[in-house]
């Protein structure tokens, strides 16, 4: 049996390694067109940034090594340049020869390259994309040869920020540019506020709402947005990828209208002993059950796993993407799985969600530093719908027990009975995945009422609801909403006679736990009550966003 790979990296290493670990008599031959077959391309922007110090380490297999270790013959600076179904071959062009090499089996694993929007300048070399070792390597070389004092990045995604963090930390005055309304697609705008007021906080420009039109370049870059302008040394453009298919849908293999390529669920293509692996396919939004496209490693590296397996004979199937992933940003941890509210109203499913605010460990041991947690679920089914977490330590590890919770079907009210690991310098007793999960089964079984940020301005201000605020006196010196009586919860039953009977109640603490506190007494004697979710902190966020949804930088102004 010969199999042909082409690419590398995550889905074609993997598939490679796998191949060779369940048949030690296959053929197998690796085509890459550059110099690396198997890289660390999430480690790229920490080289660029100093935090990677040896550039050896960004190469996690050489050629030598993986025939060595696998007897795998890679060939590297050799691209596929077409495939002939018909014959079983594919055209390999190196170093100006081209010949063809007949296969048995063909895993494509060609990945994606990064989009550059057709305007005008963008063809400068302070121009710079961020895919692969060779790229990492222009970028490092212009810094320490021209030492830029400014770098513009388009796009706010995770490579976007990223480069953001790691730009700043070689000394230069960065400005992200992001066409959308908040950073970071898979959080939702809410979430995404207390992720820029962060990363302002940390001298990154951030403006939103705003793309580049056009880039001139004289002394300076001058990228001119839509609203304004701003010069600089250097411009990452990081605003999104495109699968690199040409020479799939060439042959007549199935691609979707973005050109991701469509397989079944054992990763093969409409054409018999055809494979595709990577960010090069479409997959199946493991919670919706609809396509779509999720460029990460570790799917790929599923994917590359799942095909070799099925060319060996045995029955592995992908089950699709949940869009697991983790971000860092100086000493902020981002966290995301399953739908955001956007995918959620777009597949017409009825959800509901909470916010909580937990610390990271038992808050009397020292160091605990509290995390904003989003969830949603299915309001029939009770299904977890997906999560959201913004914080510092331990954002990833409960996330991780949400993402498993979601793989296994887990319903939002199991959340509440997991056994998790307590120590004081590790958690609390009531975990942060169980309070979310304590929360959203008071919200189900109506022990609390809900309304959110975006609803506080629209309450009404003239006498028909009571809007109530039972924070601290030295909390609300620091800030309160408009049109909110103050009675501390301490005081609560000794005010009550304040609070007329006739008329609905909302009310907000800082977080949002007090003033549930506040509803259940305020319900045990016969009031209707709302309860903030998220409380002030993330209604005084969020609300600040909207009403000024574009930072315009001092050079824009």
């Amino acid at each position: 049996m010969k199999t042909l790979i082409v690419g590398g990296v995550a889905g074609g290493a993997s598939a490679a390694a796998r191949l060779r670990r369940l048949d030690e008599n296959a053929e197998i031959i690796m085509f890459e067109r550059g110099d690396y077959i198997s890289f660390a391309n999430c480690g790229l922007p920490y080289y660029i940034g100093g935090e990677i110090k040896d550039k050896n380490m960004l190469t996690l297999q050489t050629p030598q090594s993986f025939r060595q270790r696998f007897n795998i013959d890679v060939r590297i600076k050799s691209e596929v340049t077409g495939i002939n179904p018909e014959k079983n071959t594919v055209t390999v062009t190196n170093n100006g020869i081209t010949y063809e090499e007949n296969y048995d089996n063909l895993i494509l694993s060609m990945g994606a390259e990064p989009i550059k929007p057709n305007i005008e300048g963008i063809n400068s070399d302070r121009i710079f994309t961020l895919r692969n070792i060779p790229d990492t390597y222009r970028i490092t070389d212009f810094i320490i040869k021209n030492k830029p004092q400014t770098a513009v990045i388009a796009g706010g995604g995770y490579i976007g920020v990223e480069m953001a963090e790691n730009l700043k930390n070689c000394g230069l005055n960065v400005y992200i540019v992001e066409l959308a309304d908040h950073l970071i697609a898979p959080l939702d705008f809410d979430m995404a506020c207390e992720v820029q007021e962060y990363l302002q906080r940390n001298g990154i420009n951030v403006i939103v709402n705003n793309g580049i039109k056009s880039i001139k370049s004289n002394e300076k870059l001058t990228c001119v947005l839509e609203n304004g302008e701003i010069q600089t040394d250097m411009l990452i453009m990081s605003v999104g990828v495109k699968p690199e298919t040409k020479i799939a849908s060439d042959c007549g293999i199935k691609t979707n209208n973005r050109g991701a390529i469509i397989t079944d669920r054992n990763m093969k293509t409409n054409i018999e002993n055809i494979y595709a692996v990577g960010d090069a396919v479409e997959v199946i939004d493991y919670v919706t059950g609809n396509s779509s496209y999720v460029p990460l490693a570790g799917p790929a590296n599923k994917q590359g796993r799942i095909a070799a397996d099925n060319i060996c004979g045995i029955n592995s199937e992908y089950t699709g993407t949940q869009g697991s992933s983790v971000l860092k940003i100086f000493d902020m941890t981002v966290a995301v799985t399953g739908i955001n509210e956007r995918a959620a109203k777009a597949a017409g499913i009825n959800y509901d969600k909470t916010y909580t605010y937990s610390a990271s460990h038992a808050s009397y041991y020292p160091g605990a530093m509290n995390m904003s947690v989003k969830i949603l679920w299915d309001k029939e089914s009770k299904k977890l719908l997906g999560a959201q977490i913004v914080g510092y330590e331990g954002v990833d590890k409960r996330m991780d027990v949400i993402a498993t919770s979601i793989r296994f079907g887990a319903k939002v009210t199991d959340l509440v009975n997991l056994e998790l690991c307590y120590a004081p310098p590790f958690s609390s007793a009531k975990d942060p995945v169980n309070m979310a999960g304590f929360v959203a089964e008071n919200v189900i079984t109506n022990k609390v009422k809900q309304f959110f940020w975006d609803d506080v301005d629209k309450l009404p201000r003239d006498g028909s609801v009571t809007l109530l605020d039972v924070r601290t006196n030295t909390e609300v010196m620091g800030g309160k909403i408009n049109g909110f009586m103050h009675i501390p919860l301490d005081s609560l039953r000794d005010n009550i006679n304040k609070i007329p009977k006739d008329k609905p109640v909302y009310v907000h603490c800082h977080s949002g736990l007090r003033s549930y506190i506040a509803s259940r007494i305020l319900t045990g004697i016969g009031y209707d009550c709302y309860n903030l979710a998220g409380g002030y902190r993330f209604y005084q966020i969020a609300a600040k966003h909207i009403k000024t949804p574009e930072y315009i930088c001092t050079q824009c102004k």
